[in-house]
């Protein structure tokens, strides 16, 4: 059995309440990544041994879903919305002017400086104000949706963000152009 470091005590008193033949794999994940931002590996092995699992196991499930992270995620994200309305209203266009802004050649990338990622959302059927992003602020857990965007607002938005400027001020931006 590994030391226990902080970090182990930390995830094991987050996954105390599982158990093991529950069907509690995707909660544990989720609580543990809802806390942390991510799942690092010692937290998979810390979930695998509160569930009398492999690492592997644990693995493989959050390898199969989309929203479970290995990294620690950018300070703020920019969930690009990929649904019909959205690329129908030059979602591509918003896309690609963010990924220019920001220095990124794909989704999901994060800046050099981890401040601001960009990853894919989908649809969430608030068509009426496409194209939308949403901006999601890790340590807040917080958010925010902007639409009704256009290549100049995006690459506003995305400015204010790399260069530091809080959520409020960054959808300020995107409303100014």
């Amino acid at each position: 059995m590994p030391l226990e470091t902080e970090a182990r005590a930390q995830i094991r008193a987050l996954v105390a309440e599982f158990r093991p033949e529950h069907g509690d794999l995707l909660a544990a994940m989720h609580k543990v990544q809802h806390h942390l931002g991510y799942l690092s590996r010692e937290a998979m092995e810390v979930i695998a041994d509160q569930l009398n699992l492999f690492a592997a196991e644990v693995y493989g499930a959050a390898s199969f879903y989309e929203e479970f992270r290995f990294a620690p995620p950018a300070q703020t994200n920019i969930r690009w919305c990929s649904g019909p309305a959205c690329r129908l209203k030059n979602g591509g266009g918003i896309r690609d002017a963010l990924l220019a802004t920001l220095g990124v050649s794909e989704i999901p990338a994060d800046t050099e400086d981890g401040r601001v990622g960009v990853i894919l959302g989908q649809c969430n059927g608030t068509c009426e104000i496409a194209p939308m992003v949403w901006l999601e602020q890790h340590s807040t857990h917080r958010i925010e949706p902007v639409g009704s965007l256009n290549a100049a607002r995006a690459i506003r938005m995305a400015r204010a963000l790399r260069d530091g400027s809080t959520v409020e001020a960054s959808i300020e931006e995107a409303r100014r152009a």
